[in-house]
């Protein structure tokens, strides 16, 4: 007995050694937020004074000596996020992760950023101010690389520090460039809905020409299955560790409109949720420049940003700047392919994938005129047909490092307005405001019109000589408005107004956001910035009322069940509100899935309608279909010699969405707020290790908000018992140029990405909550709340 109280003793006693040894390892690796450090290229003493959350304000004699700084501050803060980050476009995410990651990184290989980053930093002015800068800023981070501590991410996954250079920044610029594209993910699914079935299906997407200018060629017969590129795009950027941009809110308040006869600007871009989140915050003062701006890992320039002279920031065009196009290979020589000037030869490029702890993996990639093709890309492609990619950014010339830095280094609004036409791709809205009086919306992008017989909601003809022309606009067609009359901006990745008569096709998002947007900013001229905080976490949907409308019309209530009679009467009296204790959009939520299950799954099958559940262009067909009683998607495939009506649809499905309720929350409607289905967890990439998930993931918590609206925490459409909410504001600024020093912003989780920093997640409850903190400027209040770490010339 007593041998055995000694064994057990001794085995406590281990475990409290390991857990102590673990703890101080972990506190270890904590970033260090105070002291001094020796730091190579400097010229003077550089100040870093680290505020209450964690954000950095950098004092530095000289621009390049701030640059030095940020970049190994942002090194021992998000050295692992940047490591993912690098890694993406070339495809070099399975040297971490193994075979895993292949698909993604034989994808990404072969879209072609690497070698487009080369070719881009060729071309690029070694004498520039930006490639100066933007070289100071790598040599800071691979200081960091060469001196700091060791994430704990790269002891876990067993991978070494390789130091930075220019091409990383330039593969990450592209990264966030493709996530913005569409084309791929819908773009093919039209085509299959088009080939299997004819015009008629394509009226309730406004792919006819009834919605627009082209006319749709109709084409019935054998599907090539090219939806699996849909699925397939979707599925990469969605498992990818680095999420993808999806959509996002501005508007700038002019200030005819504000209490305080001030400029006020709103920002929020809406990116998938991760850990860490995708913004980094930093603050820089040197005695010729200072700009407190919002940085993507591994890049020297902020992409959001303001100062006291001017504020700026971006949401998604969502223009078409990415086609598709089927070849037509020499049935003779499967190596060349049919233009309008004959046959031509493939051209051929080679990548060598390594693998962590398996062999390399060498890909042929084929190349035709138009861009690389897909088949060679996505193992779930199944059709024989070759389908190239056609990419703006990787085609034109890429000017995007001169771009970022022109947007954080403007001289006026001119300046501005005259920088964004170095931006080729991706399509933003840039938002801009100044204490000068000036708001501007400018759209960046290289546009063009295809010929009026061509759909570009569909794959088109790449052997014709016709689907494949185009005529590039000059950047003043580009859609815009300078210090409009109206006398406020706002963007919400909605269709832009006609330019010369011309309505340029795109991806856009329903009217849902901008129309409560403009709702609510039109009526007002005395705006504060508190008001606008109200704004920027409203949760009430602009069209959902009439969505109910429409559907309530249809119910047949004498066959109605208790709690089915209730639902109907929670609904009817709804504003669109979804506040975490509502219980409408509880129902209102879990019907949508079932009334586009009943109304698109018998047609499309399970792969195909997941396909759709994941584009943009379903949330544009709700409320249009649903008031569609002629729509010829209400047939049931399935039920032979009969057909049903829009009725019977939705009448099904709303006793199956009470039936799932009840079983999934219980049979007290009441009980059924919103709060208990709609959560968010901020999930690492190595969580997947389930005994890692505590450690690393923050959350889950329950939050308010849904689907477009302004508020806008989206989740997939689904049965699911919750909607886990997917994306959402990647960060909520207010800049108000009445008070500059008080403006506020808040990031989901935290500064820092090292978990043992006390910045890992402390705004994640206030983020919930649609609290705000202070973006400090004022040096007195920044000193008497930070500590101090100053960084000295290395001799």
């Amino acid at each position: 007995m007593k041998r055995l109280k000694k064994i057990l003793l001794l085995l406590l006693s281990l475990i409290i050694l390991i857990a102590i040894s673990v703890f101080g390892y972990t506190k270890y690796k904590k970033p260090v937020y105070d002291g001094e450090v020796a730091l190579q290229n400097i010229s003077k003493n550089t100040t870093v004074y680290f505020d209450d959350f964690g954000v950095p304000h950098i004092y530095a004699d000289s621009q390049k000596d701030a640059m030095t700084v940020l970049g190994y501050v942002h090194a021992q803060d998000r050295l692992w996020q940047m490591e993912l980050m690098r890694r993406i476009a070339p495809g070099r995410l399975s040297e971490l992760f193994g075979s895993k990651a292949l698909p993604n990184d034989i994808f990404f290989a072969g879209v072609g950023i690497d070698e487009n980053s080369e070719k881009a930093i060729a071309q690029l002015d070694k004498n520039s101010e930006a490639y100066k800068l933007a070289i100071a800023y790598l040599d800071g981070v691979n200081q960091f690389i060469e001196n700091g501590k060791t994430p704990l991410e790269f002891e876990l996954v067993g991978v070494k520090k390789e130091k930075y250079t220019l091409k990383d920044v330039y593969n990450i610029f592209g990264f966030m460039s493709f996530s913005f594209a569409m084309a791929q993910k819908s773009d093919p699914l039209m085509t299959d809905i088009r080939d299997k079935f004819g015009a008629e299906y394509l009226k309730d997407f406004g792919l006819d020409g009834s919605l627009g200018t082209t006319q749709l060629k109709s084409y019935k017969g054998k599907s090539n299955d090219y939806a699996q590129i849909s699925k397939s795009v979707a599925s990469l950027l969605d498992n990818s560790p680095i999420p993808p941009f999806i959509g996002s809110n501005s508007w700038v308040i002019g200030a005819q409109k504000t209490k305080n006869g001030k400029v006020i600007f709103a920002n929020d871009p809406h990116i998938g949720f991760s850990q860490p989140c995708t913004w980094y915050e930093a603050h820089i003062v040197t005695p010729d420049y200072e700009i407190y701006g919002y940085y993507l890992a591994g890049t020297p320039f902020p992409l959001l940003g303001h100062n006291r002279d001017y504020a700026y920031g971006l949401t998604m065009f969502e223009n078409d700047d990415l086609d598709l196009f089927q070849e037509e290979n020499n049935p003779n020589d499967e190596n060349q392919y049919k233009t309008i000037d004959g046959f031509k030869n493939y051209t051929i490029r080679k990548k060598i994938i390594k693998i962590k702890d398996s062999t390399s993996v060498t890909l042929n990639i084929k190349e035709s005129v138009h861009g690389p093709i897909m088949n060679d890309l996505l193992t779930t492609l199944k059709t024989k047909n070759p389908i190239a990619m056609s990419w703006i950014y990787t085609q034109e010339k890429n000017q995007i490092l001169d771009a970022v830095y022109s947007l954080c280094h403007a001289k006026d609004v001119t300046d501005f307005y005259n920088k964004i036409e170095l931006i080729h791709a991706p399509g933003l809205n840039v938002m801009y405001g100044d204490a000068k009086d000036n708001i501007a919306w400018i759209t960046s992008g290289k546009l063009y019109k295809l010929d009026k017989s061509v759909n570009p909601n569909f794959i088109l003809n790449g052997a014709n000589g016709i689907d494949d022309k185009k005529e590039f606009l000059p950047y003043s067609k580009n859609p815009s408005a300078v210090n409009p009359s109206w006398n406020y901006v706002y963007s919400s990745n909605n269709q832009p107004e006609a330019v010369d008569g011309y309505l340029y096709p795109g991806y856009y998002l329903p009217k849902d956001r901008a129309k409560r947007i403009d709702g609510l900013l039109a009526p007002k001229n005395n705006w504060t910035a508190t008001d606008v905080q109200k704004m920027i976490v409203d949760n009430t949907s602009s069209t959902s009322a009439t969505v109910v409308a429409s559907f309530l019309s249809q119910i047949d209530s004498n066959k109605a069940t208790s709690n089915e009679k209730k639902g109907y009467e929670i609904l009817g009296k709804w504003s669109g509100s979804t506040n975490e204790k509502d219980i409408a959009p509880t129902i209102y939520n879990k019907f949508i899935y079932h009334y586009l299950k009943n109304t698109f799954k018998d047609e499309l099958g399970e792969d195909d309608f997941a396909a759709l559940l994941s584009t943009h262009i379903l949330k544009q067909i709700i409320e249009p279909q649903i008031a569609n009683e002629s729509s010829v998607w209400w047939d049931d495939f399935t039920t032979k010699n009969r057909k049903e009506t829009r009725k019977e649809i939705l009448n099904k499905s709303f006793k199956e969405a009470i039936a799932s309720l009840e079983k999934q929350l219980g049979n007290d409607v009441n009980s059924w707020t919103w709060n208990k289905v709609h959560t968010l967890e901020h999930q690492h990439p190595l969580s997947k290790v389930a005994a890692l998930r505590s450690y690393f993931n923050v959350g889950p918590m329950e939050i308010a908000g849904s689907n477009e609206v302004i508020n806008n925490l989206a989740f997939t459409f689904s049965d699911n018992p919750a909607y886990e909410v997917k994306a959402g504001p990647s960060t909520r600024r207010i800049i108000d140029f009445s008070d500059v020093e008080n403006s506020v912003s808040i990031l989901p989780t935290g500064q820092s990405g090292v978990p043992s920093s006390k910045h890992y997640n402390d705004q994640a409850e206030m983020y919930a909550q649609g609290k705000f903190r202070k973006m400090k400027m004022n040096k007195m209040e920044i000193e008497a709340t930070s500590t101090k770490l100053v960084f000295v010339p290395k001799k």
